[in-house]
């Protein structure tokens, strides 16, 4: 898996606590880090051809094997978006609070996300809704 080479170099070690099946187009895991024994979610994301940005998904089946979001209530301490594109490497590092505040987790008062597109600071020219998304996401992200 390419992303566990990436997390290492730009996180140190780790260990893989669960591998996700249903994500496995994007390296989907749950790790904790040995620098501070934080559990996150890992995604690797995909390069679109026709849109800019970054395209992840996040979800999981419920007892009905019907796909859903994540939600707050059981997600670990934040979610990690690796890219790496053409000698381009970055880490979005979303904190569990800051996920809930835009949406992308689940809980009593909103749906959450089961995908969305990210945008690193080489992403440019925009359209004004990716601009405002992108606006909050560099607030975690770290080109390497």
């Amino acid at each position: 898996m390419k992303s566990i080479n990436i997390l290492k170099d730009i996180l140190g070690n780790f260990e893989i606590l669960n591998y996700e099946e249903q994500n496995s187009e994007y390296e989907g895991m749950v790790i904790q880090l040995a620098s501070n024994n934080k559990i996150v979610r890992s995604r690797l994301a995909k390069k679109t051809p026709k849109k800019d940005g970054y395209f992840v998904a996040f979800w999981e089946k419920d007892n009905l094997n019907i796909n859903q979001p994540f939600s707050d209530f059981d997600t670990p301490e934040a979610l990690v978006i690796l890219i790496d594109d053409e000698g381009k490497q970055g880490i979005f590092f979303i904190p569990k609070e800051v996920a809930v505040k835009n949406r992308i987790l689940s809980n009593e008062n909103q749906k959450g996300k089961m995908a969305m597109r990210f945008y690193p600071s080489w992403c440019k020219n925009l359209n004004s809704t990716a601009q405002k998304t992108q606006s909050w996401q560099l607030n975690y992200f770290k080109e390497y």
